[in-house]
């Protein structure tokens, strides 16, 4: 009876003999349609990439030279930013096939089947060379070995190994490009990053302006907007939005015209689509009494106002007084144009902005309300980090308080040692 059951199993793919097999997917060269095209912005990481693509296509002419084309690329940045996209580019620009796992689909409960998964995905890799081995949140798997309390986990540390060993047997004449992605790479092993491992890092950044606008424009190719719609105005509104948030925008805003029975997607449902995506949808139906509103429009309008007042950097953008999500209304605002940094003025007239709120309720109400919860959060937040990060402080000018790369591991940070003294702490 025992051996009929196994033969059954093994008849069905699902034998306990296949459970350390390669778990990859694998997509064939003929089906790639992603192409560099297809990834709007990201000109500097293409651009490092396209040397990849070359290798592929002509190894000969690299080995003629005798240059050793990198074994492993790590991308790292944000979530939503595209490095599965950018990956998939690689290999559809370089017709080869390719391999995607997770880093989870090789972590399992019995020890021993992450290793046999990776020497098994190798072994078929090497056999469809040329071809790019893609590792997805390979964090899941490569976290630093010995950093927690009380021993490593045997398993999650045997198949790191196994990766380090197969990555490092590569020859020259392997046609094999490793590629991984990660949103935390300050968790990786360092045997990982160490040149012959993973030789090339590139960060996948968040797209600015320009490229927002080029994001939403491939995003809009299927769907029928309305001449009131600029892309521009919506690129330049949504500072922080992923290629993920984008898409999620214009679907959002496509629901909602659908929903309107209208034939094409207007300017005021893209606008409405971003702020439900960043705030939730808005609770029309919530029963406010007349003095709550009247709170709410002093404490938004006084928002408003402020930033008109202080601010050279950011113009309001949308108030309303109507409920979303946790929050009695909101203030929305936008910069004028990107930036990548913060002047002391511009934190100090954040700080005031959001302090608006509170202070119109003193002035016209004569009493203030627990609505500037989530403000004081954030004002409190940007004052702790212009004395600790920046060294904004009259009294500290130019320190900097505790370790900008802090350790993550518990095992690691309980050996650390605070770098100044408890008086110094009172007086930040």
């Amino acid at each position: 009876m025992i051996l009929m059951s196994i033969m059954r199993q093994s008849k069905d793919g699902n034998s306990v003999f296949s459970f350390g097999n390669n778990k990859a997917r694998l997509t064939n060269p003929n089906d790639m349609k992603v192409k560099f095209a297809d990834v709007a912005g990201s000109l500097e990481e293409k651009e490092e990439l396209s040397e990849i693509v070359d290798f592929l296509k002509a190894p000969k002419k690299y080995r003629e030279l005798g240059a050793k084309i990198p074994k492993g690329v790590l991308l790292y940045g944000a979530p939503g930013t595209g490095k599965t996209l950018l990956a998939r580019a690689v290999a559809g620009e370089a017709g080869v096939k390719f391999f995607y796992i997770s880093g989870s689909d090789f972590v399992e409960m019995l020890v021993g089947v992450g290793a046999s998964r990776v020497r098994s995905l190798f072994a078929d890799a090497k056999r469809e060379a040329p071809s790019v081995v893609f590792i997805d949140e390979i964090d899941a798997v490569g976290r630093k070995r010995g950093a927690g309390l009380g021993g490593g986990q045997d398993e999650r540390e045997q198949t790191l190994n196994q990766i380090l060993v197969e990555m490092d047997g590569f020859d020259v004449n392997t046609n094999i490009i490793v590629m991984a992605a990660t949103n935390r790479v300050d968790v990786l092993d360092p045997a990982l990053l160490r040149p012959g491992r993973f030789d090339r890092r590139i960060m996948v950044n968040m797209p600015d302006a320009d490229e927002r606008e080029a994001i939403l424009k491939i995003h809009a190719k299927n769907k029928p907007l309305a001449k009131d719609v600029s892309l521009r105005e919506v690129a330049l509104s949504t500072v922080g939005f992923t290629g993920a948030d984008l898409e999620n925008l214009l679907n959002e805003a496509a629901l909602m015209a659908a929903r309107h029975n209208n034939k094409e997607i207007s300017m005021l449902e893209v606008t409405d689509a971003m702020f439900r995506v960043q705030m939730g949808p808005q609770k029309n139906s919530k029963k406010l009494s007349d003095k709550v509103k009247k709170l709410t429009s002093y404490h938004e309008a006084g928002h408003a106002v402020v930033l008109r007042a202080t601010s050279d950097f950011e113009k309001v953008d949308r108030v309303t007084i109507i409920p979303v999500g946790q929050a009695g209304g909101y203030t929305a605002y936008k910069p004028i144009e990107d930036t990548d940094y913060y002047t002391e003025k511009m934190l100090l007239d954040t700080i005031k902005m959001s302090l608006g709120g509170r202070a119109a309720e003193e002035i016209f109400l004569g009493e203030i309300s627990t609505g500037a919860a989530s403000d004081l959060r954030h004002c409190n937040d940007i004052a702790k980090n212009m004395i600790k990060r920046y060294g904004l402080s009259k009294k500290f000018r130019n320190m900097v308080f505790g370790d900008e790369n802090e350790e993550v591991f518990l095992g690691y940070s309980m050996g650390q040692v605070q770098s100044y003294s408890e008086q110094t702490a009172a007086a930040i």
